[in-house]
């Protein structure tokens, strides 16, 4: 199992006390009650990875990299990639380790480039990170000088691929405290703040690519509220379909081949359903139609993507017949 230790003290240092009382014995139950048939592979993956030493690191760059490809061998670079490729896909990225490319799935950057702008400086800020998958947007945080940032995504897939990064960063300096974790977690299982702990939680909280995955989007809205100080900000980024009324898309069986969407409304509706859960200052700072170029099938993620799920004949239509994915990112505030 993934060592949760320097988790557990970075929740002390940074006055999250609560969460440190409650998570260990959480996280152990949920590695019991949700063993994966992969699990020991994952982990001998990143028990036997190699201790390659980066010369430097930069997560200010859309490729969060480590390393160069002069810090290793030619042998060693080509038994890295074996390595890398053992845990594909890689979804979310780019990533680049010693020279090793890991063209993701995802231009996970451009979604960052449109978010950044429009949201409070993360410096010395306490990040929440909900649906993180492998961590790529975490590593940018960090990059912004956040103090502390957690991820919560329940893949323990995502969690492997997130540890091999960090491996490699730890050894860049083993000096340099990570502040930088992923915990095992649906957003539904982290536990609230202002239920039971008055005046803690997170100054920033992003949910991504999260909303529609769930079956009550206004609970989810109360749980990413629940995580967040007085003050704080939520950067919540969704599905959305056109129209300027209150309207909502509840797909009859699947979206773009997902089984698991059940919710997309209109920004109008978003924006209520916001506003009714108590947020203050929402507002839409971006709309963006999802291009086969952003998300596409690579040699790091060889199965199905964005082009397959999309009418052949009518672009702006899914295979199903609904409105092409919309995304709309939403900033606001508590009071």
């Amino acid at each position: 199992m993934v060592n949760f230790e320097s988790l557990y003290k970075d929740l002390i240092a940074n006055d999250f006390e609560p969460w440190q009382e409650i998570l260990p014995a959480q996280i152990s139950r949920i590695f019991k009650q949700r063993e994966h048939g992969k699990q020991k592979e994952w982990q001998t993956i990143l028990g036997n990875l190699p201790s390659l030493k980066a010369s430097e690191v930069d997560f200010n760059k859309d490729t969060v990299r480590i390393g160069l490809p002069q810090d290793c061998t030619s042998i060693e670079q080509l038994q890295l990639e074996a390595t890398l490729q053992q845990l594909h896909p890689w979804r979310k990225g780019p990533y680049e380790l010693f020279g090793v490319q890991i063209d993701t799935e995802w231009h996970s950057d451009w979604k960052w480039q449109r978010i950044q702008p429009h949201i409070a400086a993360l410096k010395n800020r306490s990040v929440l990170d909900v649906g993180c998958g492998n961590g790529y947007h975490m590593w940018r945080m960090l990059g912004e000088g956040a103090r502390l940032v957690i991820g919560a995504d329940p893949s323990q897939f995502f969690l492997i691929q997130f540890h091999t990064i960090k491996h490699f960063v730890s050894l860049y300096d083993q000096t340099q405290n990570l502040p930088l974790h992923i915990v095992p977690f649906k957003s539904e299982e982290l536990p609230a703040f202002t239920r039971t702990y008055k005046g803690l939680g997170f100054d920033t909280v992003f949910s991504m690519g999260v909303l529609y995955h769930r079956l009550s989007p206004i609970d989810h809205l109360k749980e990413l509220k629940s995580f967040i100080r007085s003050g704080g900000e939520l950067v919540l980024e969704t599905l959305i379909i056109e129209g300027d009324d209150a309207n909502v898309l509840i797909p009859e069986d699947r979206y773009a081949k997902m089984r698991n969407v059940w919710f997309i409304p209109t920004s109008a509706l978003l924006i209520r359903m916001l506003e009714r859960v108590g947020f203050i200052n929402v507002r839409i700072v971006d709309i963006n139609r999802t291009h086969i170029e952003e998300q596409r099938s690579t040699a790091w993620m060889t199965f199905e993507s964005l082009a397959d799920f999309l009418d052949p004949n009518n672009p702006n239509k899914t295979i199903e017949g609904y409105p092409a994915p919309t995304r709309a990112v939403v900033v606001c505030n508590i009071a």
